[in-house]
């Protein structure tokens, strides 16, 4: 589904896209380490909504 809706969308929302798909892997790396040193609800929680976005990103949802 994504394949045809990705393309769209306006140029500057697109990009956005780019940018977000881009920015997810190392931003879900440092998640992981500060979530193994400093674990606390929020960290957890936020691990857990980026790897959903990344494994949305992955399979091609978004």
């Amino acid at each position: 589904m994504s394949r045809q809706y990705r393309y769209k969308l306006p140029p500057w929302a697109f990009t956005c896209l780019c940018v977000i798909e881009r920015a997810v892997v190392p931003i879900l790396i440092f998640q992981v380490f500060r979530t193994l040193f400093l674990p606390t609800t929020f960290d957890i929680l936020l691990l857990g909504f980026i790897t959903g976005l990344f494994f949305a990103f992955y399979l091609r949802w978004i």
